[in-house]
């Protein structure tokens, strides 16, 4: 089993802004007088890419950063590496701020605290899948016995054993994917960041990668932050997910969270048409023990409205009692708040969930 030598950081980012534009400077202190992203481009002739991003991304957790075109998720991941300079705030990694580091200094984090898996795949045609996995370790001057073994492990463990000898126009899409998702964890940086890194790829071979990336995640455990547009795939993915709108964070939180109290009538037009049934746990609407002896059947905290329901009626109760993470009850579960969550509006779901 391959392991990361190196441990996750977390990453947060403080009051960050981005203008693009002359006078950028003088544009942030007009948005944080209330001009609005319309205006300051009407006006000024500047385009507001984020405003206020306030963002605290736990080491070894997916963070998913979603939301429409023109939202700003991209021009965010891109300062985490600062690919893009910050008008103003700070994006923090294990305590360093990024947006401060010198010209060496950020080489040097770029080369090995973080690593970037791209939507078009970005292989370099000319090489082979395992040049193009050492290719992050050799220009850190990896010796190349090394560069190959760690490479034909990652190689091996995305499943293109087999392969390290094609060149990328002999694979398909999804293939490609893998070959960028070798590199980066070849790499063995703390950070991955994944730009829509599977919006390219068909239906199933997309939800392939994705499972892929969960069962690696539960060795590698490293920090990602993950962008898409989709929320099927952000429920799926993300450990926490923030939404954004016009280059601000309109929610963030769980998934569950965002789905059973969206902020706003935007959010509520996301989680519209989401199946609730396959996305919410029961430790979500459980009404939490107040010293009562448990009722009824042991239902698991993580699962599904779904699996609840099927549980309870082929049992034939009526009752349940959740169990948290120790095994212990940790609260009681009716068939009515079962089926009242996956039915009611989510704005009606406060007061059922725990």
């Amino acid at each position: 089993m391959a392991e990361s030598t190196k441990p996750a950081s977390g990453i947060e980012v403080r009051s960050l802004y981005k203008v693009f534009g002359a006078n950028a400077a003088r544009a942030v202190e007009l948005v944080k007088g209330g001009m609005s992203k319309a205006e300051l481009n009407e006006k000024h002739g500047n385009v507001l890419g984020l405003k206020n991003i306030n963002l605290e991304m736990p080491g070894g957790c997916i963070q998913v950063i979603m939301g429409l075109s023109g939202s700003g998720k991209s021009t965010l991941i891109r300062h985490i590496n600062r690919l893009i300079d910050p008008t103003a705030g700070e994006v923090l990694v294990g305590g360093a701020d990024v947006v401060k580091m010198n010209e060496h200094e950020l080489r040097e984090f770029r080369r090995k605290n973080t690593a970037m898996v791209f939507q078009k795949f970005a292989l370099l045609p000319h090489r082979t899948v395992l040049d193009n996995a050492v290719y992050g370790l050799q220009i850190q001057g990896v010796p190349r016995k090394t560069q190959v073994e760690q490479a034909m492990r990652w190689i091996e463990r995305v499943g293109l054993s087999g392969f390290e000898n094609r060149y990328p126009n002999q694979l398909s899409g999804g293939m490609q994917q893998r070959v960028g998702l070798a590199r980066a964890l070849t790499n063995d940086a703390p950070i991955l960041l994944m730009d829509e890194a599977f919006s390219a790829l068909d239906p199933l071979i997309r939800t392939d990668m994705q499972g892929v990336l969960l069962d690696l995640q539960k060795e590698i455990k490293k920090t990602i932050v993950f962008i898409t547009h989709d929320l099927d795939e952000a429920l799926r993915l993300g450990d926490r997910i923030a939404i954004l709108r016009d280059g601000e964070v309109i929610q963030q939180g769980s998934g569950q969270d965002i789905v059973l109290r969206p902020a706003d009538p935007y959010i509520e037009k996301f989680v519209k048409e989401v199946n609730r049934a396959r996305i919410v746990y029961a430790s979500s609407v459980m009404t939490p023990l107040n010293g009562a002896a448990p009722a009824g059947l042991p239902i698991a905290a993580d699962a599904t409205l779904e699996d609840a329901l099927r549980e309870m009626v082929q049992a034939d109760m009526r009752t349940a009692h959740v169990l948290g993470r120790d095994g212990t009850p940790a609260g009681s579960l009716t068939l009515h708040a079962v089926a009242s969550a996956m039915v009611t509006p989510s704005h009606m779901t406060e007061g059922v969930e725990a």
